[in-house]
């Protein structure tokens, strides 16, 4: 399952995200947060009960986070839903840091939440040449995002010139092979009958 292994690289390996919420006044409004636990449900953080991020998370049941290291990305966006003290022990034995930071009878203030129902995405551009790029989804959520061609396609190939990483394939019909497409949308801009499709 393709998606438990993103979750375990990015709880495992990344750990450190920058999670986005919406402030009072509607702006973005970013921080680091460690991803602590996962499983097929979703991905287990934390926070304190008397910070902005939990207050925003309650309210607005939604965020997103991207997690960087050496050239490869993921990014996730969905629902959360607070779970309160489910996991809080299991979070700190695995998470050992996490037991100098809020010691013994201290960490009642903490709640868990999780990230669920969520679209992700992993991007790595180790060779630059040929990046890879995967979604993945937890949950029931099923969506594809990317460019596709549709059948009014008349086979001129002017998107397969312009596309930065040549993943524009032609066999019985014209594919864009979403594994490889940067989603810079040169193919949408140069397509002289509109042939291309961005699903967001």
């Amino acid at each position: 399952m393709q998606e438990m292994n993103y979750l375990k690289m990015l709880v495992d390996d990344f750990h450190s995200t920058v999670v986005a919420t919406l402030d009072q006044q509607g702006y973005p409004q970013t921080r680091a947060i460690d991803m602590m636990l996962y499983d097929k449900e979703g991905v287990y953080f934390l926070t304190a009960k008397g910070k902005a991020f939990y207050q925003q998370l309650i309210q607005q049941n939604f965020m997103s986070l991207t997690a960087l290291k050496d050239k490869k990305a993921i990014s996730l966006k969905g629902k959360v839903k607070c779970i309160h003290h489910t996991y809080l022990d299991e979070i700190f034995q695995k998470n050992t840091y996490m037991q100098k930071i809020y010691p013994e009878n201290t960490r009642d203030i903490l709640e868990v939440f999780c990230l669920y129902e969520a679209t992700g995405e992993y991007f790595d551009i180790t060779a630059s040449s040929s990046i890879i790029k995967e979604t993945f989804t937890i949950g029931s959520i099923e969506k594809e995002t990317g460019y596709f061609i549709n059948d009014t396609c008349i086979r001129c190939l002017k998107c397969l010139d312009v596309c930065p990483q040549k993943c524009v394939h032609v066999d019985q019909k014209v594919k864009i092979d979403q594994r490889h497409c940067l989603s810079c949308g040169r193919c949408l801009e140069i397509c002289p009958v509109r042939a291309i499709e961005r699903e967001i």
